[in-house]
């Protein structure tokens, strides 16, 4: 059975676009360089070659993993969601119970998860436990460090999917 891969609206235009450009540009791109290379002679010792096949082996594994995941997307519209629960796509405001932190969460699939931009994947430790939760609720992940025990305090829609 394939495994489906969630993945936002933007998400998916993101991996088809970096498809294209690999596909379209850089293939060819490489495909020059290596042309160039040969005709500087000798390959054992031609630095400019081996750099050359590795990213072009490096471009060709990306394309393939790529068409991969693009085939087995399941796009979901973050803009249509409900916020009575935690589910994809939602913003989450959550309040650590120890420190009375507050931090907030997009749960997006593993392809968007980017911490410098709080995003993070329903698959992690994290996300799979808010899935379902409601506001009020208590979530608790387990971390390298030990549990943690967190407050959900608000969910909304994503001011762009």
């Amino acid at each position: 059975m394939v495994q489906r891969i969630p993945i936002s609206e933007t998400g998916y235009a993101r991996l088809k676009e970096e498809l294209n450009r690999l596909s379209n540009i850089e293939r060819h791109e490489v495909i020059k360089a290596i042309e160039v290379a040969r005709a500087h002679g000798d390959l054992k010792e031609n630095a400019e070659y081996h750099a050359a096949k590795e990213r072009q082996g490096f471009i060709e594994g990306r394309i393939m993993e790529l068409k991969d995941k693009l085939s087995r997307a399941e796009i979901i519209d973050c803009l249509s969601l409900s916020c009575d629960r935690v589910v994809f796509g939602t913003m989450v405001t959550l309040a650590d119970l120890d420190t009375d932190e507050e931090v907030r969460y997009q749960l997006l699939g593993p392809e968007e998860a980017d911490m410098k931009h709080n995003r993070i994947s329903v698959l992690s430790p994290l996300g799979a436990a808010m899935l379902g939760k409601s506001v009020g609720d208590e979530v608790t992940v387990k971390t390298p460090a030990g549990s943690r025990t967190l407050e959900v305090l608000a969910i909304v829609k994503p001011d762009t999917a």
